[in-house]
């Protein structure tokens, strides 16, 4: 081997290593089912109801497959299922407000007697705060990916995932002392 060609595979190796570092691995592409599962998770992270959640994916699904024949991956059913439920509440304008007292215990309770309903403490957070916290903690984002996919500046991101924890911390705190 000629030390041009040496000197050529030297170079090749590190614009590999230097464009393998610039850019991060990209996620393996899921067939249908999982991107319908992926986006049932999504909409239920933000819609909080079953039936909700469902007609959300698959309006979303119907919506990007007349448009573009096929669902291209998470980013866009993701962005398309926040949009229609962002479409369905500002045409709705309304608020739901459910008073805390009145919330039906379902006899689940921690080991040490402390009544945890998730459900309760996330429907506090705003849907944008919800739906932050689910993209970094349940699948697994960062704050860059979770922006990339939703359009919002990573502060934004790195904010509502920040007051959601700390608004799910009080209210645990709260949960805590009053069982004591």
């Amino acid at each position: 081997m000629s030390a041009a060609a040496v000197s050529l595979a030297d170079n090749d190796a590190d614009s590999q290593v230097m464009t393998s570092t610039a850019k991060p691995k990209p996620r393996q592409e899921l067939s249908d089912a999982e991107l319908v599962q992926a986006g049932y998770r999504y909409a239920l992270s933000i819609a909080r109801h079953h039936q909700d959640a469902e007609d959300l994916v698959q309006q979303a699904w119907m919506k990007l497959v007349r448009a573009y024949g096929k669902v291209e991956g998470t980013p866009v059913l993701f962005r398309s299922i926040r949009n229609l439920f962002y479409d369905q509440k500002r045409r709705s304008k309304i608020v739901q407000f459910e008073p805390l007292d009145s919330h039906p215990e379902n006899g689940k309770s921690e080991p040490k007697g402390i009544s945890l309903d998730m459900e309760l403490l996330m429907s506090r957070l705003r849907p944008e705060e919800s739906e932050a916290l689910y993209l970094n903690v349940v699948e697994g984002y960062t704050a860059s990916e979770i922006s990339e996919r939703t359009g919002s500046p990573r502060g934004t991101i790195l904010s509502h995932i920040h007051r959601a924890r700390q608004k799910l911390a009080k209210a645990l705190g709260s949960e805590i002392r009053d069982s004591k």
